[in-house]
């Protein structure tokens, strides 16, 4: 045959059998991150769009990281238990105030006493200082201890009701059922996921690592990140 070489013709057949191993395929796995990632984006618009219902905006301004749960599960027979996954995402000091990439985190927690019933809520947690960011950073830490975590005020112009803001190392919100309320976590745990943050980014980083780098937003994260910006612009 004029013009046919055989050795071209091996080489892209062999390269056409091996392409579709070189692009990862989107797993289940993945998907379910990345509908989680779209979770908390819409929760936090949500809730930053309820009129004179959301998170004053000076706090937001002020944070050093926001933690994201969209669909904390809480359930309880006799014993009472905890648990949602989530992302955190911080800023750097003065002179690099961005939102970082986020790093995906779990909250644990149970109780005891005579209960019953079941619900899924939304929590926010802003982290309002450079101490509880090394904290949140850790591997795990449990939410409590004096000073640590306070319930969040509710509304644009509710700081001014609270101190809390001044002597407390992370504020929280929840919402369940439509109700946007301050509440206190005491007692969870909150742990960084290495397992998603593998499934997102690729290879195992942990929260520090994605957090105190340069490294590009996961796949998914678009909407999150775009909403961090509008919501928090920084008062030099």
């Amino acid at each position: 045959m004029p013009g046919f070489r055989p050795f071209v013709a091996v080489r892209i057949i062999f390269m056409a059998a091996i392409f579709p191993l070189a692009v990862k395929p989107l797993t289940a796995a993945d998907q379910k991150d990345i509908d989680r990632l779209n979770e908390a984006a819409t929760v936090f618009s949500e809730v930053m769009e309820a009129p004179d219902q959301g998170i004053p905006q000076d706090l937001l301004e002020k944070a050093h990281c926001i933690v994201i749960v969209p669909g904390l599960k809480k359930g309880a027979f006799i014993v009472g238990a905890k648990y949602g996954k989530g992302f955190v995402s911080c800023r750097g000091e003065k002179a690099r105030r961005d939102w970082s990439a986020p790093g995906a985190v779990r909250v644990e927690g149970g109780s005891f006493g005579f209960q019953i019933g079941g619900s899924e809520t939304d929590v926010i947690l802003l982290v309002m200082n450079k101490r509880g960011a090394d904290r949140l950073l850790s591997s795990q830490f449990t939410l409590g201890g004096e000073g640590e975590v306070a319930a969040g005020p509710v509304g644009r112009n509710a700081t001014a009701q609270t101190d809390a803001k001044f002597t407390a190392e992370i504020l929280s919100w929840s919402r369940t059922r439509g109700v946007f309320a301050g509440i206190s976590l005491q007692g969870s745990t909150l742990r960084q996921d290495e397992e998603v943050n593998r499934e997102l980014y690729g290879k195992k980083i942990n929260n520090r690592q994605v957090v105190e780098s340069s490294i590009a937003p996961p796949r998914g994260a678009e909407h999150l990140m775009a909403l961090l910006k509008r919501y928090s612009a920084y008062e030099k």
